[in-house]
């Protein structure tokens, strides 16, 4: 194999462990085969809704689900909970593990998350209302500065990628 196709090859293998095919593209087709196969699946369970009709809000791919950027909107209200970084990033949370549990996952079964602040400075009581959800063996994780997110209102976004265990 040539350095440019090891390159190539190392790339592409790199984006798909990233979980930046979360629609179902190459990457994803390539964890369900890794990961025993099985059909496609999209949740989007009653009570949180997506920003816009273009994504899902999961997708299962064999025992892999890829959970879409959450945010900490009541379920309620469609409006971002009010309190700061604290309840905003419990709530985020909340949603993303009720979309985890429709898809059969759990908050156990998560093994990389990806954390996009607005303001560097919400750093800690992000990690603080995190810690809380993520007592044992926490998952992989970046947090990320961002200067917008789509939800205006919104200070965070989590999004996830879990492995359920064989017999869920």
């Amino acid at each position: 194999m040539t350095h440019r196709r090891v390159s190539q090859a190392r790339g592409w293998w790199f984006a798909a462990c990233a979980g930046l095919a979360l629609a179902g593209g190459i990457g994803a087709g390539v964890f369900a085969q890794q990961a025993g196969g099985g059909a496609r699946q999209v949740f989007n369970p009653p009570g949180v809704s997506a920003l816009v009709p273009q994504y899902s809000l999961a997708v299962r791919h064999g025992n892999l689900v890829f959970v879409a950027g959450m945010t900490g909107v009541d379920p309620k209200t469609q409006q971002i909970v009010p309190g700061g970084i604290g309840p905003e990033t419990r709530q985020t949370l909340e949603n993303m593990k009720s979309i985890l549990e429709a898809a059969g996952a759990t908050l156990a079964d998560v093994a990389e998350c990806t954390v996009f602040l607005v303001d560097m400075r919400d750093y800690a009581g992000m990690n603080e209302a995190y810690g809380k959800y993520f007592t044992k063996d926490p998952p992989a994780r970046a947090t990320v500065g961002v200067t917008s997110l789509p939800r205006l209102a919104a200070r965070v976004e989590i999004k996830c990628s879990a492995v359920v265990g064989e017999g869920r």
